[in-house]
């Protein structure tokens, strides 16, 4: 049973983040396993910044003052802040394009890639498995004005911009309503300035092929453009943050 509970453990651990499956089997060597656990749990994750570049891999910033940082810390701890050199680049040219718009700004990332292996699956995700997806949350403001940084739900997901759509529950589907948690999140206004000068910034580079929002806004903020498509009626609602991928 032993036997079971950490191979079962392993397997969860390394579908959820990849690298810390691995850390905890290799704690089971030890006489202190849960102490050693979080050891090489941070030493691995420092290690996969190193060797990542070595797959095709950079990480990135968790910590910065500059115009682009990961929306929590949560994404760095688990790995999933990892893309290709060139997918680096587009966000850091987007986020200075927003900024030099609106100073002040702040450009948040939230899930990337796992830092090895293409193919390798980030749940829940249908994609982002390549290093060459990435999602960016919304900015938001409120009556005082921009909020830097600041989203609805404290990871960027989930805090959806209600709207008319065609779409009908078709099972299987990963179009979460999630209508239980909305009255949870902070309410805060959608900044519409700051999110059209991002799509069109990212529609405008030629190294991005596809970008995916809900209908409703690209209609509301007046966005249309032939990179910028609705995902299906059963993948996850793209009205609470951007995805867009090379192309």
């Amino acid at each position: 049973m032993r036997l079971i509970f950490h191979a079962s453990l392993f397997f969860l651990l390394t579908v959820l983040t990849q690298i810390v499956g691995l850390a905890w089997v290799a704690s089971r060597l030890f006489k202190r396993p849960l102490w050693m656990f979080a050891v090489l749990y941070v030493s691995f994750s420092v290690a996969s910044v190193v060797v990542a570049p070595q797959f095709g891999r950079v990480a990135l910033p968790c910590f910065d003052d500059g115009p682009l940082l990961m929306r929590s810390l949560l994404f760095c701890v688990l790995s999933r802040h990892y893309v290709v050199p060139e997918m680096r680049s587009v966000a850091l040219i987007l986020a200075d394009t927003v900024n030099n718009a609106f100073p002040g700004t702040v450009t948040s990332v939230l899930d990337g890639s796992f830092p090895f292996l293409d193919g390798f699956p980030l749940l829940p995700h249908l994609s982002h498995d390549d290093g060459k997806k990435l999602d960016l949350a919304f900015y938001y403001e409120d009556e005082t004005g921009y909020l830097p940084g600041r989203t609805p739900s404290p990871f960027g997901y989930f805090a959806f911009e209600d709207g008319p759509t065609d779409c009908k529950t078709r099972l299987p589907t990963l179009r979460w309503d999630l209508k239980w948690l909305q009255p949870i999140w902070l309410q805060l206004d959608l900044d519409e300035n700051r999110l059209r000068t991002a799509l069109n910034a990212l529609a405008a580079d030629p190294r991005v092929g596809k970008i995916l929002v809900e209908p409703h806004l690209v209609d509301r903020l007046g966005a249309q453009h032939p990179k910028i498509r609705f995902q299906g009626c059963r993948a996850a609602r793209h009205d609470d943050h951007i995805h867009f991928q090379l192309d």
